[in-house]
């Protein structure tokens, strides 16, 4: 039987993969960012971490175009895609809104929903792709609005935190339901989260 070489599985990324792996850098670097912002309250740092978010969008788009141009995809391309959103567009704007002060039991739920709600879109989107190409080899449309657009919820707290509008004085105050704590302003991921699972039909341009 002849060994697998040295990095064999590295050996067989295609260029498009590499700019996937910028786009998962790009989501953890949100995360430490956050908590380094947790640690020292260092306003700069929550910046560092709503702006490597569009960061992670521009590798996702370069990827994608790539492996088009260079006419090279594979199913471990898809899937390494699905993992790098689900890092960049689902877990670190979710702790970016942790970070920005929605830490309230409701919030944490919400939160946890939106993520599950991504991750449930990228499976769905996964194994229904060969089947939305038809004939073309190309998919026309999603299922759901796509986890990137969770950018525009980055925006929004980026905006907050230019503002001052973070921790106890995030807009529209807070809630105290069953004992619990809800920042109403959370309620945009659950929305976001609702439409990711939806069944509406989203043209891919």
């Amino acid at each position: 039987m002849n060994r697998p070489k040295p990095f064999s599985m590295i050996r067989e990324f295609h260029l498009a993969d590499w700019f996937t792996l910028g786009n998962a850098f790009c989501g953890v670097g949100a995360l430490f960012s956050v908590m380094t912002y947790l640690q020292n309250r260092e306003l700069l740092h929550l910046y560092y971490a709503c702006a490597l978010i569009p960061a992670a969008l521009v590798f996702d788009v370069l990827d994608g175009r790539i492996a088009r141009w260079r006419q090279k995809s594979s199913a471990m391309g898809r899937e390494l895609d699905s993992l790098a959103d689900v890092i960049s567009f689902g877990v670190a704007p979710a702790v970016i809104a942790y970070g920005c002060g929605m830490q309230g039991m409701w919030d944490r739920i919400i939160l946890g929903f939106f993520v599950a709600a991504g991750v449930s879109r990228l499976a769905r989107y996964n194994i229904t792709a060969e089947t939305l190409s038809a004939d073309t080899g190309k998919v026309t449309y999603f299922e759901g609005t796509p986890i990137p657009t969770s950018l525009l919820l980055v925006i929004v707290m980026w905006v907050a935190a230019a503002q001052g509008a973070i921790g106890d004085a995030l807009w529209f105050g807070e809630l105290k339901l069953g004992g619990f704590m809800l920042h109403p302003l959370v309620l945009m991921f659950a929305v976001s989260g609702s439409l990711m699972i939806s069944r509406i039909r989203i043209p891919k341009l």
